[in-house]
């Protein structure tokens, strides 16, 4: 492992690989050790640990610099950081760690990617940490709600080795690690560069105000995206990186160019933006673009936004002399339709027109089918949009029932069924709840845990239906709330999805069993059973509310029909 200077670029980078002959070393070693196959966020954090995106850091955050940089935005020698990067783990690992161990990391497949010499193990206060860092404890933060309802609970921190980075198939020449990208910056003979971080696909006025910008400083451009975990609901990494190498022409030749951040983005607001420019100096930046809301999740549900619009330009403010990054501010762009040419939206006067599209209507223009104007927009961007996000009709959706037994689920659904092989067009799958017992979950029983495993594995399921373009028909009782949104998040992002829930009133499902379940569970011969010893969760995110009580199957069914064909996701492709 080695610290090293690549100078004019930046300060200091650390580089946590280990020489081959202690990689192998520790690969050996490693047989002996306890193993933690790293998730999502924490394979995104370890490569930035070991590339040196992370410098100073030289492993995960021991108790002392998490509390530190939790209360004071700094480590406890006074660097400034301003996030917390820690090892989370489920407490049945962590309560057997112990400081003076050492564990392998590794990837889901099991490949060892560093050894962590175990410094701290500690349970941190989670309420504490997301006030602190995001500034609210509410969990419609994306951020918090990871950190308390996702994270593990035992914090481990210690110092790492690493054998190799995670193995990337996609982009390969686009994932440059810090030292590359100082060492490019070098071969071109830039000495300023300005950064855009971006997590949305790039349109013209993305383009414009980061040509204004890096003219504006006298330096050059780079397209930095974050192509790890960003915020649930946006477009994948895949076709956003597509759209990024469409417009990377209309630059002026050697004024800019692409590479890919592996960041696992908290969402966290002005901490974040002061993070994201330590980032960008580890890769050789002297600039960052930090536009309204830099990095913030935007509103909770009742329209109060998490943070100010101008939060995180002003905290970054005050840091970049300490930084040696400079902040440029992101000013708005809008298109002046009669001198057709964009402009800030401060120098706009009241005799000019302007025009735009929101992130809302692109995406009704791009599910409708609708045209998207090149004003707006460049014919390569739009295509690769479209070949992601075809119009709803060419859409693959879920329509997900939930309700008590004997609620008449599986018989709407039957109904719906026939009425959508009817219609042709797209392969239909019904999961309902019996089907799937027996074919995916036959060897749970009905504890909370096991019912919540049975309605991931049918999300898991019913995700790839829709993903692939299909119809996905799911007939669970799916009592809980909790899960029934996870099952959402899951479908969202690949397709439609729809909620119904049968409301049929208990003591109606009670007369109408003929297996009489009821009766044994209010004599107690069937436990944890729903809507008597068990509760059952109503949904207030339904879709579609049907009770069944006076209403045939085949209405019931029709209801949905309509309800699909007014969002489109029924009927012909529009293009």
């Amino acid at each position: 492992m080695t610290d090293h200077l690549n100078a004019p670029h930046g300060g200091k980078l650390v580089d946590l690989i280990a020489p081959d002959d202690r990689a192998e070393e520790l690969h050996k070693a490693s047989r002996d050790w306890s193993s933690w196959d790293l998730t999502d966020r924490q394979l995104c954090d370890i490569e930035l640990l070991m590339n040196g995106g992370f410098s100073p850091l030289q492993g995960f955050m021991g108790r002392a610099d998490y509390e530190s940089v939790r209360d004071n935005m700094r480590l406890a020698d006074g660097t400034l950081w301003p996030m917390p990067i820690v090892l989370d783990v489920d407490d049945e690992f962590g309560g057997d760690l112990a400081e003076g161990e050492t564990i392998a990391l590794r990837d889901p497949e099991g490949v060892m990617l560093a050894a962590l010499h175990i410094e701290d193990v500690w349970n941190p206060d989670k309420e504490l940490e997301a006030e602190a860092v995001f500034g609210t404890t509410n969990p419609e933060h994306p951020g918090v709600t990871h950190l308390i309802n996702r994270g593990g609970s035992t914090y481990v921190g210690g110092r790492i080795e690493g054998v190799q980075l995670p193995v990337h198939y996609d982009y390969t020449r686009l994932r440059l690690t810090p030292a590359e990208v100082r060492d490019e910056f070098a071969r071109r003979g830039w000495t300023k560069v300005v950064a855009f971080q971006t997590r949305n696909p790039m349109h013209r006025a993305h383009v414009e105000l980061t040509r204004r910008a890096a003219a504006e400083q006298g330096a050059n451009l780079l397209i930095h995206p974050v192509v790890g975990m960003t915020k649930p609901g946006d477009v994948d990494h895949y076709t956003r990186v597509r759209c990024y190498k469409a417009v990377l022409d209309r630059y002026p030749h050697n004024t800019a160019t692409l590479s890919l951040l592996p960041l696992a983005m908290r969402m966290g607001g002005p901490r974040e933006a002061v993070w994201h420019a330590i980032i960008r100096k580890n890769h050789g930046c002297s600039h960052l673009i930090v536009g309204r809301d830099h990095a913030g999740p935007g509103s909770d549900s009742s329209g109060n936004p998490f943070y100010g619009p101008y939060d995180a330009q002003e905290l970054l403010s005050e840091h970049e002399e300490e930084l040696g990054v400079k902040m440029v501010d992101f000013k708005m762009m809008v298109y002046a339709q009669d001198l057709d040419t964009y402009m800030p939206v401060d120098e706009v006067t009241e005799d000019i027109r302007t025009l735009s599209i929101s992130g809302t209507e692109l995406r009704e223009r791009l599910a409708e089918g609708r045209e998207i104007p090149e004003w707006f927009t460049y014919p390569e961007v739009v295509n690769e949009l479209r070949r992601t996000h075809p119009p709803r009709p060419n859409q693959g959706f879920t329509v997900f029932f939930t309700g008590l037994s004997g609620s008449g689920k599986s018989t709407i659904a039957n109904a719906f069924l026939v009425k959508l092989l009817e219609m042709g067009g797209r392969p239909v799958t019904l999961l309902d709840g019996d089907i799937v017992r027996k074919n995916l979950s036959s060897e749970l029983g009905f504890s909370k845990e096991h019912r919540d495993l049975n309605i991931h594995r049918i999300g898991f399921v019913a995700s790839e239906i829709t993903k692939n373009g299909g119809i996905a028909i799911c007939a669970p009782i799916a009592p809980y709330d909790a899960t029934r949104k996870a099952v959402r998040e899951v479908i969202e992002p690949v397709g439609g999805f729809a909620l119904v829930h049968v409301s049929t009133p208990l003591d109606v499902c009670e007369e109408r069993d003929r297996k009489g379940l009821y009766a044994k569970a209010r004599a107690g011969i069937i436990p944890e059973f729903t809507g008597i010893s068990d509760p059952y969760e109503e949904p207030e995110d339904a879709e579609l509310v049907i009770d069944t009580s006076n209403l045939a199957p085949d209405e019931a069914a029709n209801q949905i029909i309509l309800y699909l064909e007014r969002l489109g996701y029924v009927g012909s492709p529009t293009i």
